[in-house]
């Protein structure tokens, strides 16, 4: 399969739908990681018109295992194997798998929330799946059991007694019945011993109850996608692009609500960042070189809410110097991993003139 290549306009797609969400609230001491979930399956379809999926979920993350937390399907059908409260282990330990039947005329698609613990980091994330149908279900072939009739054949071994007990006297008891009934009335009890054929086709499943819709961003769909973070700390705004190694390479400018700007370069199997001292009314606003930044698409610094007073560019108390370094460590406000949908939005924002509001 030839994939096609990410156009250089998407970045900016991507990172304009991640400063509109949700930023994570976190130390900027410690590097911000796009922890997230990777939803794959593949279907085929079964006499009754349901689908047949079997699920994949794995995690990004090779030296940390993350929970489920919710589990969503258009289906409304159990999927053995996955459910919320399931651990999601590392990467390098494997993945979780899952069995549903889709009802006919439902979509095979699987949304999948999950939280992960680094320290005192929460990190939050919903990623999404479509399986892909292969066809139709090979057929299964149903079990002939094998006739049990023939054992009562073999034994008639009681009516071979009549040779071990005629009396040289009496020859009528060669004819006596008993023994040439028992045989006879052997072949009557296999019957209930038959199994049952059994039919491994399943058939449409009832709804199972589930929680609503996961809402949120999304994980880029295209596996060559940048994946970005937004960091809000007391003292600093930091944006982080992840890049696979087939990604595009790309710039994108920011500019604060002061006319100052800084570059994100997008570089190809490479983490880079931009890092803004924050101050009260500071904001950024992504573009390409060249381009005019779109107000519409400007974010706001927001000061998290377990700042020392004093610490960044909040109005302090005192004359308390902000904290810094290691010590943000510990005014952590939790974290929500922001991984933008793509194209779509995209094309939502560019030709219908949608606006972007946090």
């Amino acid at each position: 399969m030839i994939r096609p290549k990410l156009s250089p306009r998407r970045p900016l797609a991507l990172i304009g739908a991640t400063l509109v969400g949700v930023a994570a609230a976190t130390a900027f001491a410690a590097p911000a990681s796009a922890h997230h979930s990777i939803v794959s399956g593949t279907a085929c379809k079964l006499e009754s018109g349901d689908l047949s999926v079997e699920w994949t979920v794995k995690n990004s993350e090779s030296d940390l295992a993350g929970k489920i937390t919710e589990v969503w399907t258009p289906s409304a059908t159990e999927i053995v194997g996955i459910a919320a409260g399931a651990e999601l282990p590392k990467s390098t330990d494997g993945e979780l798998k899952g069995q549903q039947v889709v009802k006919a005329g439902k979509k095979p698609v699987l949304k999948i929330s999950a939280e992960w613990w680094r320290g005192e980091r929460h990190i939050t994330n919903t990623a999404r799946g479509v399986a892909v149908l292969s066809g139709d279900c090979a057929p299964t072939s149903t079990p002939t059991p094998e006739p049990t009739s023939p054992e009562p054949s073999e034994s008639p071994e009681p009516s071979q007694s009549p040779e071990a007990t005629p009396s040289p006297s009496t020859p009528e008891e060669t004819t006596s019945p008993e023994p040439s009934t028992s045989p006879s009335e052997e072949p009557s009890s296999p019957a209930p011993s038959t199994p049952a054929p059994t039919t491994p086709v399943p058939t449409s499943p009832a709804p199972t109850p589930q929680p609503s819709e996961p809402t949120g961003p999304l994980v880029p769909e295209e596996p060559n996608a940048p994946v970005f973070e937004i960091i809000f700390a007391c003292d600093a705004l930091a944006v982080t692009a992840d890049n696979p190694a087939d990604g595009v390479t790309a710039t994108i400018v920011f500019t604060t609500d002061k006319g100052a700007t800084k570059e994100l370069k997008l570089v190809p199997g490479k983490k880079t960042e931009v890092v803004f001292e924050a101050y009260e009314g500071l904001t950024i606003t992504p573009s390409f070189p060249g381009e005019k930044p779109d107000p519409a698409d400007a974010v706001a610094w927001e000061k998290p809410a377990d700042c020392a007073p004093g610490a960044g560019g909040g109005k302090g108390d005192g004359p308390t110097l902000p904290l810094t370094g290691a010590a943000t460590g510990g005014i952590v406000a939790g974290a929500a991993v922001l991984l933008a949908a793509g194209v779509a939005l995209f094309v939502v924002a560019r030709r219908r003139k949608v606006r972007f509001t946090a």
